[in-house]
């Protein structure tokens, strides 16, 4: 389903090049003030244009619809739209018969019967992030005394940013990257031992997010690699305070008050501009394959502000518990 959360519920919607996008929130506290300027910030980070992201620049300009009544939240649920308004979807007709090799394209088509929307990817769009960070905005406002920061450290495998997007560009390929989320001023308790956890509402969140593809909390599958005597956090004061961050602020599933840390691995795009052999479901053969449109050669470098998105939205689910 579309709908994430027990007390601060989110339902996203929208398709990349049907109508608009958005996200609908429920069970935000009253009183927080709120504006259409509170999202900018947040949403320029997230914004394409830059070397290594695709041309297609939209407005990105927020809609509330609902939910705000004089510049305060009011309780009522929060509907936040954005328009889609520079679209060419006549570049994704042949991938119906024809999809993208490691793109969402054929499990589309099996699981909705051909009546997907397939423009763009349709609801399987990275754009469909950008009610992600609509509710990160709100959601970084109700656990205010939280910091949240994210970003990338490498990519293609080089902490060398810039030379790995300059280097993909003359190979024409694309290329996925690691990106780093730190949490601070924690509180202590927030999840459940078990189906509640942090790490498993983070994780669930975080791999909503198109192109994640694994995650790790503090030294995360290093720590198979260590003893239990070396990876165990010295506590240290009475307030819970740690001498390392092995576990990355979380035991049994409930946040220890240190920093929060994890890292999300981010795959290559699967929408590439060089010629690819694959099945052609129409001719029943496997053909050359010339992806048209516009696309991100590293959706990597947008990505860290929608990682601090949904780990707010999951604090925010426990803080209102």
């Amino acid at each position: 389903m579309n709908t994430f959360g027990n007390n601060f519920r989110i339902s996203i919607f929208g398709e990349s090049h049907g109508h608009s996008v958005g996200i609908l929130i429920d069970g935000c506290p009253v009183g927080i003030d709120l504006s259409e300027g509170d999202f900018t910030n947040d949403l320029l980070r997230r914004k394409s244009g830059a070397k290594g992201t695709t041309p297609r620049i939209e407005a990105d300009i927020p809609q509330i619809k609902s939910g705000v009544f004089e510049g305060k939240t009011t309780g009522a649920p929060i509907l936040i739209a954005f328009e889609n308004e520079n679209t060419k979807s006549k570049d994704y007709s042949n991938l119906v018969k024809h999809p993208r090799p490691g793109h969402a394209d054929f499990v589309a088509q099996q699981k909705y019967k051909g009546f997907q929307d397939y423009r763009g990817g349709g609801h399987f769009s990275g754009r469909i992030t950008l009610g992600l960070v609509a509710a990160g905005v709100v959601a970084k406002k109700v656990v205010s005394d939280i910091k949240i920061s994210a970003k990338l450290t490498e990519v293609d495998g080089s902490p060398n940013i810039e030379k790995a997007i300059d280097d993909a560009i003359k190979t024409k390929d694309s290329v996925g990257g690691i990106i780093e989320c730190l949490t601070q001023n924690m509180p202590i308790g927030l999840g459940e031992p078990f189906f509640n956890s942090v790490e498993s509402q983070i994780s669930s969140l975080a791999f909503s997010v198109p192109g994640i593809k694994a995650i790790e909390f503090g030294l995360g599958f290093d720590a198979a690699k260590t003893k239990g005597k070396d990876y165990n956090d010295l506590i240290i004061d009475k307030k819970g305070s740690t001498k390392t961050n092995y576990s990355g602020g979380i035991n049994g599933g409930i946040s220890n008050g240190n920093d929060l840390q994890f890292r999300v691995a981010v795959r290559p795009t699967a929408s590439v501009s060089s010629e690819q052999e694959t099945y052609n479901f129409e001719h029943q053969e496997i053909e050359i394959l010339q992806i048209k449109g516009r696309h991100d050669l590293c959706i990597a470098l947008r990505i860290p502000v929608i990682i601090e998105a949904v780990t707010a939205i999951a604090l925010a689910d426990f803080s209102l518990f």
